[in-house]
């Protein structure tokens, strides 16, 4: 049994088979749609999500599996009080897997602790993301046919955006990395890859900014835009048909990605 709570839970040669893996997927899909029948995915979610818990149930669904949703933990015994590990002991009787989104950075491996079953962290307050960082891996693999040697800038919410430190780990000792804040986004360096992010105000940061007309004129017409979404006033939608803009694709990947990594669990 392999939890995955960081992106460097995973090897290179663990990447790449994911990715393999998804290729066939994104080729093929019905090829899949019964690897998994008979196993049963537990989504429980502590915070809001629409990309992530929905692509995990699509997912486990293309792939013949059930799902248990627990999107809404208010009605659930969480609301009366009960803990993490009793909570992640029970569903480890009823399913094969649990996909769990916490508030707090560290819910991910306290519940890793105590499970019969592996957890797949979908995001531990400020904490890591590695399954959007898988897909976002892929996004750029996608495009640049690798994922190393590469110039990314992240801006917008460094602090407490949570999917730029789990991209920012996998891809730091390949790439050159530079970090713009939302205060700082009038000096964006020549990049292949521009990954932007929301203020993150529920968790207390502060701020506003917009793209704008000029920032994209100055940008490499080889390059791409990515945003893990949800977006706010960050990415004005006359952008969306720019053919840098590639959001889109990734949450289209999202999907054949987290197919492709229930699969390495069967």
């Amino acid at each position: 049994m392999q939890h995955l709570i960081s992106i460097k839970d995973l090897d290179c040669a663990q990447v790449q088979e994911i990715f393999n893996y998804t290729k066939k997927i994104k080729k093929h899909p019905s090829k899949y749609c019964k690897k998994l029948k008979g196993k049963i995915l537990t989504n429980l979610f502590y915070e809001p999500s629409t990309r992530t818990s929905s692509s995990f149930h699509s997912a486990m669904n293309h792939l013949g599996g059930d799902v248990i949703s627990i999107n809404d933990v208010t009605y659930s015994s969480i609301s009366k009080g009960e803990n993490l590990e009793d909570t992640i002991i029970t569903m480890g009787n009823y399913s094969d897997i649990i996909v769990l989104r916490s508030k707090f950075v560290g819910d991910a491996q306290r519940a890793s602790d105590v499970s019969t079953v592996p957890i797949i962290n979908a995001g531990d307050g400020v904490g890591e993301h590695p399954t959007q960082t898988l897909l976002d891996l892929f996004t750029i693999y996608e495009k640049f046919g690798r994922t190393y040697n590469l110039k990314v800038t992240f801006i917008g919410d460094i602090t407490n955006g949570r999917t730029v430190k789990s991209l920012s780990k996998a891809l730091e000792n390949g790439c050159e990395l530079n970090f713009r804040d939302t205060y700082n986004v009038n000096d964006l360096p020549e990049s292949d890859v521009y990954y932007f992010t929301r203020v993150q105000r529920e968790r207390g940061s502060e701020g506003f900014y917009e793209m704008t007309r000029d920032m994209v004129k100055r940008m490499p017409e080889d390059c791409i835009v990515m945003h893990p979404f949800p977006r706010n006033e960050e990415i004005p939608r006359w952008f969306d048909k720019d053919p840098r803009a590639r959001y889109f694709d990734q949450m289209q990947n999202g999907l054949y990605v987290r197919m492709a990594l229930l699969l390495s669990y069967k």
